[in-house]
């Protein structure tokens, strides 16, 4: 393995790491505040979902000689941001973690329910992570409207910068906020010494509880989006770039990585979908089996910012919300377009997204359930009718 090392992987396994982190950190902190998470809680899970995301990398990277790179659920922790907080506080969140976890060890060892999971429409699959992102990606015209010296300088980074190269877009915007929150906002006196003084993340382990809103509300809607919309896109990826994976083995190890960060407050890892290209491509490094050492130098600089967590979650918590709201919403926009152009390009299944889209961006909830399953289960109603009439008429004609 030490021969295969090379600097162009290194390079690129720290470019990986900080474009994942520096794009989704924010995400991943509203989503678990979102669900009931206190500030230390959303530390302690930021620094287990690094670490994990950090190990799980290394190990499968090593194991397999393929760039198998790994990255937290983003559109996982947007879907905890619009759920809101369930029955059971954040503990019920945890136990929904937890199931999601098993859920998908079980998918990656028993093909029944990986073929499940690949047989629900993408459409519809598509159609909820666009109504669960839609809300998000408010709140950077919301931060514009709430103080605009606040809110353009992070847009118009994201802007300037993403017209260059929309790689670094959302990293120049995280750049600006902390700008902002430097230069612009009156921070209290001892802030900063204190967040020196906490620098390093204390983990906090929670009890979790199962019930029945974890299990419908988080669980599920969270497995289904983590496995739609990062672990089957990863896969493609590393084919995409001449790779030839067994998936099985590859989510089953993210999901017990995922078991094991769950008692500290993180939701999933999974995957990587966009990172997975800079270290599979060939800026990684010009022979494909060389490349590996790409991910797992990523991995090795996942768990050196997972020691970060700490004094990253205290520094963002001086800013009013809805700047790191902002950041988290610029960091979904292209999610958004990809997953709403993906649930409504065919025509037949159109209406049938678009219910499950209005129903999931409603976040309404009913009987205790969010409307991200109720949007799902309402799509698949209308689809099943849909193709029922039309077998119908086929027989008629």
């Amino acid at each position: 393995m030490l021969r295969d090392f090379s600097a162009q992987a290194l390079f690129m396994g720290l470019l990986t790491a900080f474009v994942g982190f520096a794009s989704s950190f924010a995400v991943v902190l509203h989503g678990l505040t979102g669900v009931g998470a206190s500030e230390a809680q959303a530390a302690s899970g930021l620094m287990a979902l690094s670490i994990s995301m950090g190990v799980c990398a290394v190990v499968l990277s090593a194991w397999t000689r393929l760039p198998v790179s790994i990255a937290w659920s983003t559109p996982g922790a947007a879907l905890l941001a619009s759920s809101g907080a369930v029955e059971g506080g954040f503990a019920a969140a945890v136990g929904g973690f937890l199931v999601c976890a098993a859920l998908i060890v079980v998918a990656g060892l028993w093909k029944p329910l990986g073929r499940m999971v690949a047989a629900i429409p993408a459409t519809l699959a598509n159609a909820m992570l666009a109504g669960v992102l839609l809300g998000l990606c408010f709140a950077p015209v919301k931060a514009i409207g709430f103080e605009p010296l606040f809110g353009l300088p992070i847009v118009a980074a994201w802007v300037v910068v993403g017209a260059i190269n929309r790689l670094y877009a959302v990293p120049a915007a995280v750049l600006a906020f902390a700008l902002v929150l430097a230069f612009g906002i009156d921070v209290p006196d001892g802030a900063f010494a204190a967040l020196a003084h906490g620098l390093l993340p204390k983990p906090e382990l929670v009890a979790p509880v199962f019930n029945l809103a974890g299990l419908v509300s988080i669980a599920l809607p969270l497995f289904i989006v983590t496995m739609a919309s990062q672990n089957i896109p990863g896969i493609a990826v590393l084919k995409v770039n001449h790779y030839n994976p067994v998936p099985g083995p590859l989510f089953a190890v993210t999901g017990i990585f995922s078991l094991l960060s769950a008692p500290f407050g993180g939701h999933a890892v999974n995957l990587a979908a966009i990172t997975a290209a800079m270290c599979a491509g060939e800026d990684a490094h010009p022979d494909p089996r060389r490349r590996y050492w790409a991910a797992i130098n990523a991995g090795i600089f996942y768990l050196i910012f997972g020691l970060l967590a700490g004094a990253v979650t205290g520094f963002v918590s001086l800013a009013p919300p809805i700047l790191i709201q902002a950041v988290a919403g610029l960091a979904l926009i292209s999610a958004l377009a990809a997953s709403a152009t993906n649930a409504f390009k065919e025509p037949e299944t159109r209406e049938a997204a678009a219910l499950t889209f209005l129903t999931t961006a409603s976040g309404v909830s009913f009987g205790g359930i969010s409307g991200a399953f109720w949007g799902l289960v309402a799509g698949g109603l209308m689809m099943g009718l849909n193709r029922l009439l039309a077998t119908r008429r086929a027989r008629k004609v």
